[in-house]
């Protein structure tokens, strides 16, 4: 089994991978962002500490935002180019965080829905990623590491699983680039707030 400092090697040699050159640097050891170390999300089961907003580009912030999406309420609408989730309130109306987005030859587009959901779900690498990155193990653990971060939303079509999720991230410095293998990576706090407005069964449009 791995330890904790060769498990954080590996998940860090995964990153520099799948980040393009202009993110590589938020790989390093000084991160581009601040990380408030006395702010912190009540009630969770692991610590989740606030990132800086102010390092990250303003539409990288939640937003309500005119409905421009056309999609009906309660739909989940991905902006692949954009960088953009937009969670329907209305036919006026929506929400609208940052993401980051699968790097090039990863993403997915399409339509899906909410098949299941996960508080702190445990990661399992896919072969393709151990693959990548040798010394991966199985299962990781659920916690602050975690790539999937504080939720998962698995995304489903025709009742099947699609190995796609929108899920929070233990790199927030990958928010607003092509990091992911294809998921949907947003801030833990972002993901949160978008998990307990959503249920299972929520259609997910990805463009």
């Amino acid at each position: 089994m791995m330890t904790r400092s060769e498990l954080a090697g590996a998940l860090r040699r995964l990153c520099l991978a799948a980040l393009p050159l202009v993110a590589i640097a938020g790989c390093q050891a000084t991160l581009p962002y601040q990380v408030e170390p006395a702010a912190t999300i009540a009630s969770e089961a692991f610590p989740v500490r606030l990132v800086n907003r102010d390092r990250f580009d303003p539409s990288m912030r939640p937003a309500r935002v005119p409905n421009t999406t056309g999609a009906a309420p309660g739909t989940i609408v991905i902006d692949t180019s954009a960088k953009h989730l937009y969670l329907v309130e209305s036919k006026d109306s929506a929400l609208r965080y940052g993401i980051a987005v699968g790097k090039s030859g990863y993403g997915w587009k399409g339509t899906a829905t909410v098949g299941r959901m996960a508080k702190w779900p445990p990661w399992y690498p896919t072969d393709d990623m151990k693959q990548l990155t040798p010394g991966l193990p199985d299962r990781i653990a659920p916690g602050p590491t975690n790539p999937l971060g504080a939720r998962a939303l698995y995304l489903y079509k025709d009742g099947r699983d699609t190995y796609y999720r929108i899920h929070g991230t233990s790199e927030p410095w990958t928010i607003g680039t092509e990091a992911s293998s294809g998921c949907i990576r947003m801030f833990n706090e972002d993901v949160i707030a978008l998990y307990d407005k959503v249920s299972a069964g929520a259609k997910v449009i990805v463009r």
